[in-house]
């Protein structure tokens, strides 16, 4: 995998606990898969830490930026990889890497989108490509996270669920504001038969934290997705 070095573009502050890492990319003539990651380390330093790509590829030509969905440390901080976090800060990128892809021909009937936390990072990657680029019949999208200002990108999705082009569906698992008048709770049975509307057609793409994962897989095979049809991300909760 080759390896380039370029600066951090910008920090914005997407959630409380995640910042949006935009990096240029504009002269590297990097290119990758949607659903793809790359090793991130400060420059010069011989440790990187995988990332998955929050942009689609057609964002990333458009603007030349690379997007970096991170969970944020104790101290605020993006971590060490990141050397100082701060626009013009210079990084070593490797990449890309992984096979969560779209993989393209995809013949179903229908798209299901999987997220939990910063796993929404591949899949907001995948679905701009998918309207942009392919013409599945219906994309769904089941995101959760701890509260409701935790939903990177949401404004976003709201667009496209308000234009007809995703059917969106939220729950938190630990907000007890009572002005939040969505699902609560886990990801669980319930929820997948909201958005599951023809099982032996529909492709799932799953990603997020280990159990998450796992429970969302073992529920979509009991509600009759072919496990061909079930692909996933994960990693281990810190």
């Amino acid at each position: 995998m080759a390896v380039v070095t370029v600066p951090l573009a910008n920090v914005l502050t997407i959630t409380p606990r995640s910042r949006l890492v935009r990096i240029d990319v504009a002269r590297t003539g990097f290119q990758f898969q949607p659903g793809q990651a790359v090793l991130v380390g400060t420059h010069g330093q011989s440790e990187r830490r995988p990332y998955s790509i929050a942009s689609s590829p057609d964002q990333t030509r458009e603007t030349g930026l690379l997007d970096l969905l991170i969970a944020v440390e104790q101290d605020g901080g993006l971590g060490s990889h990141f050397g100082a976090g701060t626009p013009g800060t210079v990084v070593d990128i490797e990449g890309p890497l992984g096979s969560f892809t779209l993989a393209p021909p995809i013949s179903h009937k229908r798209i299901l989108l999987v997220a939990g936390g910063t796993g929404i990072a591949p899949l907001r990657s995948m679905l701009d490509h998918m309207l942009r680029q392919l013409s599945p019949s219906r994309i769904s999208l089941l995101y959760s996270a701890r509260r409701s200002e935790e939903f990177a990108f949401i404004d976003e999705f709201r667009r496209h669920a308000a234009a007809g082009v995703l059917e969106l569906h939220q729950t938190v698992t630990r907000d007890q504001d009572a002005s939040w008048s969505g699902q609560r709770g886990r990801i669980g049975r319930s929820h997948f038969e909201a958005v599951l509307h023809d099982p032996a057609d529909t492709l799932c793409f799953v990603c997020g934290p280990e159990l998450f994962v796992a429970e969302s897989v073992a529920t979509l095979k009991a509600l009759g997705v072919p496990d061909a049809q079930i692909r996933t991300e994960q990693w281990a909760a810190k």
